[in-house]
């Protein structure tokens, strides 16, 4: 369980298009995060973006709408992270994994 202090904070970044043996990588890294005990995870959709092949896709260009970005962030226990990513870089072969030392608060619980 995540408590205040130090942790980690991580960001995937995808395309909603990238699939894994017929599933989307969002889906398969989400779940992945999930059956490991991760303290939580969002996975958002950018509406436009880019990436490294450096071709913008937006939602309004129906042919490209397929690849719009998608974000993931998660935070966690640095220890939590150094124990799952390895399988993590696996998972997210075709995107961007972020690291960053933060400090969260956890409210007490009533």
């Amino acid at each position: 369980m995540l408590t205040t202090g130090k942790a980690t904070k991580v960001t995937v970044y995808l395309s909603d298009g990238a699939k894994h043996k017929g599933v989307p990588v969002y889906t398969a890294v989400l779940d992945f995060l999930f059956r490991n005990g991760v303290a939580g995870a969002t996975v958002c959709k950018g509406v436009a973006g880019f990436g490294a092949g450096h071709r913008i896709h937006a939602a309004h260009i129906l042919e490209l709408s397929d690849h719009l970005p998608i974000k993931i962030e998660f935070i966690d226990t640095a220890e939590k992270v150094e124990q799952i990513l390895p399988e993590l870089q696996q998972r997210c072969g075709c995107g961007l994994i972020e690291m960053q030392e933060t400090s969260v608060i956890v409210p007490p619980r009533t």
